[in-house]
């Protein structure tokens, strides 16, 4: 792998993620039969098909992805706790749609109704740990609504916590996308509750008790994580599989198939999105987690070098059979003048096929890098003027 000398090119914009910027010999999508459907290359922050993924759409029960979000991050901050009862409201009981089966008499553990939010997609248990989590329905969809502005989904608007047909009730393929691989990085400690193929709480219908994620029953490498269903939204599923390969264990795909024309429609669609993104792409590792792509001079600091890199593996997913084509080249600003923090955006590695830009990775600084005394700075200073 050849990587060039280092552009003096100021990038304007550093990139949040690795992004697919585009390639002329990109495997063709299959047909899929929804609305708006999205592939993601998770281990690589790319997307590798895609179709609407702006027009804005009906959530249905996918609207839970956020829910259980801010569930999960106030277990994490220690807000509530698994074991923890909350009480039923006389709201929760009478939720229609998709059911638990809760009511008022019971004090439910919180661990209950999340599975009960996953696995039965039961709106009364979502109530019930929306109420518990924010004090009220209303307030909690405040705090959904400010998630998803701090998270940039732009096309997304929350009326409730359950996904039932709203007047302003929206959301795009591309911000369920945003919001899913939040989910799978920001708390991978609860997402075994996605996998769960069969629950009920004591008591209540055992007719209840599978999860509507047929996935999961027919793809031992799909591990979660959300359908949803109304009469607007059409049938709606973001599915995710995880897969092993030699050069890259435990590979991650994400699938957004959003208004297909039943269950079985968009589990199939799903489906074949996962496998063909398995097949038609390959993940190639570039470098490993904290390891330095490149460490250019730094002028006035207390190091001579700015060790470049990140803090995951950098991964980027190509055209099958087509690997050995790669290159990559820096663009950084220059000179580099101290301080840097660690963690700090400075650089762009962009990699190439050709003529072609395959992807933009932001790199940052691995270590931090302290402003030099007054002698360093002064003879730097110098040498930057006779250079």
């Amino acid at each position: 792998m050849m990587i060039p000398l280092l552009s003096r090119t100021l990038v304007a914009t550093l990139l949040a993620v690795t992004t697919l910027v585009g390639h002329a010999q990109a495997p063709q999508a299959p047909e899929v039969a929804a609305k708006a459907y999205l592939l993601m290359d998770v281990s690589a922050g790319q997307v590798l098909a895609a179709k609407d993924i702006d027009a804005p759409v009906e959530p249905a029960s996918l609207t839970k992805l956020m829910t259980a979000y801010l569930v999960f991050d106030a277990l994490k901050a220690r807000k509530i706790s698994l074991n923890q009862t909350l009480p039923v409201s006389e709201r929760a009981w009478k939720m229609p749609g998709s059911r638990m089966f809760i009511d008022p008499k019971m004090q439910v553990p919180v661990e209950d109704l999340i599975k009960g939010m996953i696995v039965q997609s039961g709106n009364d248990a979502t109530m019930a740990l929306a109420e518990g989590v924010g004090g009220s329905a209303e307030r909690f969809v405040q705090l959904m609504n400010e998630q998803a502005k701090a998270m940039g989904l732009a096309g997304t608007q929350y009326r409730n916590p359950e996904g039932l047909t709203e007047p302003g009730h929206h959301t795009t393929a591309r911000d369920l996308a945003t919001l899913s691989t939040r989910l799978l990085r920001d708390f991978p400690e609860y997402l075994h509750y996605y996998t769960i193929r069969k629950y009920r709480y004591p008591g209540t219908p055992a007719s209840n008790d599978t999860n509507r994620n047929t996935l999961l029953f027919r793809d031992p490498t799909v591990d979660g994580l959300k359908t949803g269903h109304t009469s607007a939204a059409g049938y709606c599923l973001v599915a995710t599989a995880r897969r092993d390969f030699p050069n890259l264990p435990g590979r991650r795909l994400l699938s957004v198939v959003l208004g297909a024309s039943s269950e079985t429609a968009r589990a199939n669609e799903s489906q074949k999105l996962l496998n063909w993104g398995y097949t038609a792409y390959e993940a190639v590792k570039l470098f490993d987690g904290g390891q330095p792509v490149a460490s250019p001079k730094v002028w006035k600091g207390k190091s001579a070098e700015l060790k470049l890199g990140r803090g995951e593996p950098i991964v980027v997913a190509v055209p099958s059979g087509s690997a050995g084509q790669i290159k990559t080249e820096i663009a950084r600003p220059e000179p580099l003048i101290a301080p840097f923090r660690q963690g700090q955006a400075v650089a762009t590695l962009k990699v190439r096929q050709g003529e072609q830009t395959l992807a933009e990775v932001p790199l940052v600084a691995l270590e931090a890098v302290e402003e030099a005394g007054f002698l360093g700075r002064a003879w730097d200073a110098m040498r930057l003027w006779i250079k």
